[in-house]
């Protein structure tokens, strides 16, 4: 196993979670509940996450153009609209397989908390294809 690297970025966060939120194997990068601007409207929390995804890239080398697959959780499906136009903005075109999950928060949740997170994949040798 010492070809996998796990990285949890928040020391307080590691003492108190059972999951990594960066982990490098091969030439994947596996990332885990990224979240941001919790209490705020589902386009800032959408923008926040996507935010926090490329900060994690970033500590291994990455942007946003090496993510592969996404994981996104949602309180309510019907702002699927609304993550799609972030998307569109941040991803330009390059955009990832996909699948959204209605879910209810157990943490920080109800209409003030947390709307949106999402898990990613990333691929380290990614090339756009012509």
């Amino acid at each position: 196993m010492s070809g996998i690297k796990r990285y949890s970025l928040d020391e307080d966060n590691a003492s108190r979670c059972a999951y990594s939120e960066v982990v490098e194997a091969g030439d994947f990068v596996f990332l885990s509940f990224c979240v941001g601007n919790v209490g705020q409207g589902v386009e800032a929390q959408v923008h926040g996450a996507l935010n926090d995804m490329e900060a994690r890239l970033a500590k291994v080398g990455l942007t946003l153009e090496a993510v592969v697959k996404v994981d996104v959780m949602m309180r309510d499906p019907w702002n699927i609209p609304t993550m799609e136009k972030v998307f569109k903005q941040r991803f330009n075109g390059v955009y990832p397989a996909r699948k959204t999950i209605a879910t209810e928060f157990a943490n920080n949740g109800g209409e003030g908390g947390l709307q949106v997170q999402i898990d990613a994949t990333a691929y380290r040798k990614w090339e756009v294809a012509e």
